[in-house]
């Protein structure tokens, strides 16, 4: 249609041009006959634009000189051949059709704000990711650029807030606008409210052509399925487009951050086949925020960052020999664990004894050596963040929160026992626990209760060798000894010494 508008464009300018040349020449022949007495017509330009006889001058020695002006070519070719005739766009008219195709686009489905995603600018090269996560992300850009190019099929992309799903969406549709080929991105919250708005008595739009429009897209890009609202309306407008979109198998790209289980079941299924959609799960972290991500707003592992090993003190002179071996082998069993993380590892003894620190010390030691799949929750916490899910206020769902820390790779649960025992509670945490030793997920667990105190549905779990070690911490607090204000006491050196006793 460009192509068929550019060739109009031309031959109308020619014709233009053929009159006026036509014109002045029996004008030039009429004044050689006779004089002529009319009025001049030549008035002066407004303030600010140059003579009418400039502007034409400077248009045509700005024409290009391949077209001059036309805007397209033909090429030279025999009679007969496919091509003969057929108008060829000069490259002087392809910036301009693209910046034309661009703002267009933009003005209609909104990607003005998201011209800036490219894969150009998606950066890959994130030497803070552990391996497997920076694999994961090559992975996704790969695929989402083979699709750019060439799009078949459909592309799932799932994941948290801010690991680049919407970036790689919107790139697919940039560079095919780049090159000229057409793309439709929208966001479904919006797409629905666009599609509400068409009922409105003063609505330029009409419904069916959207509609349309949007299911019959050659390429369609949905962005943040499953946060278009849950009423009945539309969720059979969704349906009705993918359903359609399915059955055409026409190229289609559909990111959420939602748990597929959590989708409207006929989408679901069809987003399961796996000879249709291509399904990337990125485990990259928020972009946002920088080499340390942290664990979201529940983790705490953050403030125990100076809990290492190294740090922890097994010579404690308020304690017994026996008590100092059994610290040291703890904490012998803690760096095992650390270097090969299988099964449960609880750690059971007084309050200040050293749980804490050894728990955050195999959560850091993991950390150091790339695994950033970590957990570090104190359990009243725990509790506290689902209960936070039922606000209505909140972002989160509650079976997102609590699916969270049940399939995270390492969790560490402190502090044991100290939360509020309401059935409620008891109950969250049977399900949290149960689950884990389930699915053989590693499990690091602090508590200060004795063993026969710990719920029996636990503690037959704790007691279970061939998943979980269980070790007692039999030395004394370490908190408000002379060992701790020792650790904590500034070192002088013996300079310091000497000046202070010659005052």
């Amino acid at each position: 249609m460009d192509d068929l508008n550019d060739l109009l464009r031309g031959i109308s300018e020619e014709m233009k041009n053929g009159i006026s040349s036509r014109a002045q020449s029996d004008s030039n022949l009429n004044s050689e006959n006779e004089p002529d007495n009319r009025p001049s017509l030549q008035r002066p330009p407004p303030p600010g634009l140059r003579p009418r006889s400039d502007r034409i001058d400077s248009s045509q020695a700005d024409s290009c000189p391949a077209c001059g002006g036309a805007g397209f070519l033909l090429d030279d070719l025999p009679v007969g051949h496919p091509d003969y005739g057929k108008p060829i766009p000069c490259h002087c008219k392809l910036q301009e059709r693209r910046s034309r195709r661009r703002s267009r686009f933009s003005d209609v489905h909104n990607l003005g704000s998201l011209t800036r995603f490219t894969f150009e600018k998606f950066d890959t090269d994130l030497s803070w990711l552990p391996p497997h996560k920076l694999d994961n992300l090559v992975r996704a850009y790969d695929i989402a650029l083979q699709f750019a190019e060439q799009p078949t099929g459909w592309l799932l992309f799932t994941g948290g807030f801010g690991c680049g799903k919407t970036h790689l969406a919107a790139a697919i549709v940039n560079h095919r606008i780049e090159n000229d080929q057409s793309a439709i991105f929208v966001v479904v919250p919006d797409l629905m409210d666009h599609l509400r708005a068409t009922f409105g008595p003063n609505s330029d739009a009409n419904y069916d052509d959207l509609f349309d429009e949007i299911r019959n897209s050659s390429v369609l890009v949905l962005d943040d399925l499953g946060v278009q609202g849950v009423t009945p309306w539309a969720q059979e407008k969704m349906f009705q487009i993918l359903n359609h979109r399915y059955n055409s198998q026409l190229p289609t790209v559909l990111t959420t951050n939602q748990r597929l289980e959590n989708l409207d079941q006929r989408l679901r299924s069809r987003l399961q086949d796996l000879n249709l959609v291509t399904h990337i799960a990125i485990k990259a972290p928020d972009y946002r925020a920088g080499a340390d991500p942290g664990q979201g707003d529940l983790s705490t592992l953050s403030l125990h960052a100076a809990q290492q090993f190294e740090t922890f003190d097994v010579r404690r002179r308020n304690s017994s020999a026996e008590a100092l071996a059994n610290l040291r082998e703890v904490k012998q069993a803690a760096e095992a664990f650390a270097d090969n993380p299988q099964g449960w590892f609880v750690l059971m003894g007084t309050n200040g004894a050293g749980k804490t620190h050894l728990a955050a010390a195999i959560s850091n030691a993991l950390r150091a050596s790339g695994q950033d799949d970590i957990m570090f929750v104190v359990v009243p916490d725990f509790l506290d963040y689902l209960r936070a899910a039922f606000s209505p206020d909140s972002t989160v769902s509650y079976d997102q929160r609590f699916d969270e820390l049940k399939r995270v790779p390492l969790l560490v649960l402190d502090d044991l026992g100290t939360e509020s025992a309401t059935p409620w509670a008891k109950e969250k945490l049977f399900q949290l626990l149960n689950f884990r030793h389930t699915a053989h997920l590693p499990t690091v667990i602090t508590t200060s209760i004795e063993e026969e105190r710990i719920e029996p549905w636990l503690r037959t779990r704790i007691r279970d060798a061939a998943r979980c070690q269980l070790w007692t911490i039999k030395a004394a607090s370490f908190r408000g000894s002379a060992d701790q204000g020792a650790a904590y006491r500034p070192k002088r050196s013996q300079e310091s010494t000497r000046r202070r006793a010659s005052w």
